[in-house]
């Protein structure tokens, strides 16, 4: 049995010119003596509860999953330095510059691995090999296609600096992944322990980061493990929550704060930072749905008082648009199932009303994004 305040981070242990750190072991029972911790994990458990049931009422539900999973590959991209925006990332590729091409595509393999983790998860446990499989998928045909993608590293990695003599912080030698991440693997799955399980992934995220068992992608495979974990635990019935954005809006004190557990042992710390942004980001994603709601069902109304003949068309495109909200007119004439000079009449007259907005600029190949409905979602 562990103490959350007498825990001890782990060891340094002599490299080649460098000193690497070795995690202590977490799959043990785990206790604390600190009350402020437990009314923190009360309320970020009531808004996770609050959430998931909020999500069982709202029709159609899946259709508002997709948003949430492209704003978190924007924003978890981002704390690892691309630059691509929503918009940008629901374009197609012949739309993005050259000098933006590499982000946009970092971007898309982390919506392609999210959606493959989220789908693994009703074939394979959350496990090392699901991980490594959505690796793969995360760095195929990108900057990181060389770095073993699908693999535990084979070679020492570091995080900051130019080199390991300058490093910020070096993971333990690749030697121990296995083991480590073993470990890793049996915590999240120990029933005979008493934790719970929002502590757990809270201890299981800084673990994997600690021990960065991928020579790249380990930031977003890490904050995707906590959606995974959620989902696989049945705390969410659907991936909602995502907290890379409460990480990346002060992104300091998010590596202030796994650096404070490694230097000091701070784990009372980390785990209570971490509390805090399960219930805020909660709070937020039910925000956001109830916004996206009522923006479909004013959008709905407006065409059914004024679309006459077009009215099943309209909804019908604006159905699809919900999870694709960016379009070219081909695209909205095969959905709709109108030629493709009724689709561009009916896309002008959403564009006219207000609902959406070309952003090409174009006469012809001209692309709209349905951007009163990606404002909900925090068009960053």
């Amino acid at each position: 049995m562990l103490h959350l305040e007498k825990y001890k981070a782990g060891i340094f242990r002599k490299g080649i010119d460098y000193q690497y750190f070795v995690p202590e072991l977490i799959n043990h029972d785990w206790v604390w003596n600190q009350p402020e911790l437990n009314a923190l994990l009360e309320k970020a458990a009531i808004r996770m509860g609050e959430l998931n049931s909020f999500s069982r009422f709202v029709p159609n539900v899946n259709l508002f999953i997709q948003l949430h999973v492209t704003r978190e590959a924007v924003v978890s991209s981002r704390i690892e330095g691309t630059q691509t925006n929503i918009n940008e990332a629901l374009l197609p590729e012949s739309e993005i510059t050259p000098e933006r091409r590499n982000d946009w595509k970092e971007v898309n393999n982390y919506v392609k691995a999210l959606n493959y983790a989220i789908n693994g998860l009703s074939e394979l446990p959350l496990s090392g090999r699901l991980l490594r499989h959505t690796h793969k998928v995360l760095l195929s045909s990108v900057r990181g296609e060389q770095k073993l993608p699908g693999e535990y590293r084979t070679s020492q990695n570091w995080i900051g600096g130019a080199s390991l003599k300058d490093a910020v912080f070096i993971p333990p030698h690749h030697e121990l992944v296995p083991e480590l991440m073993s470990d890793l693997e049996h915590f999240l799955h120990n029933e005979h322990l008493q934790v719970p399980d929002l502590i757990r992934i809270a201890l299981a995220h800084y673990q994997f980061e600690t021990i960065h068992p991928f020579l790249d992608g380990n930031g977003r495979i890490g904050r995707l493990l906590i959606t995974l974990f959620l989902v696989d635990k049945k705390i969410l019935e659907k991936p909602l929550l995502y907290l890379s954005a409460f990480f990346e809006r002060n992104k300091a004190l998010y590596y202030d704060n796994l650096t404070r557990v490694r230097t000091h042992s701070d784990l009372l710390q980390w785990v209570k930072y971490f509390l805090v942004g399960i219930e805020q980001t909660a709070t937020e994603a039910m925000n956001k749905l109830q916004q996206a709601i009522q923006i479909k069902g004013q959008m709905e109304q407006h065409i059914q008082q004024h679309y006459g003949r077009r009215t099943t068309a309209a909804l019908t495109l604006v159905r699809h648009l919900l999870q694709h909200p960016v379009i070219a007119i081909d695209e909205a004439a095969t959905v709709t199932g109108l030629s493709y000079k009724a689709a561009n009449d009916l896309v002008s007259l959403l564009t006219k009303h207000g609902w959406m907005t070309e952003i090409t600029g174009q006469s012809r190949n001209r692309i709209f994004i349905f951007d009163k409905y990606l404002n909900a979602f925090g068009n960053e």
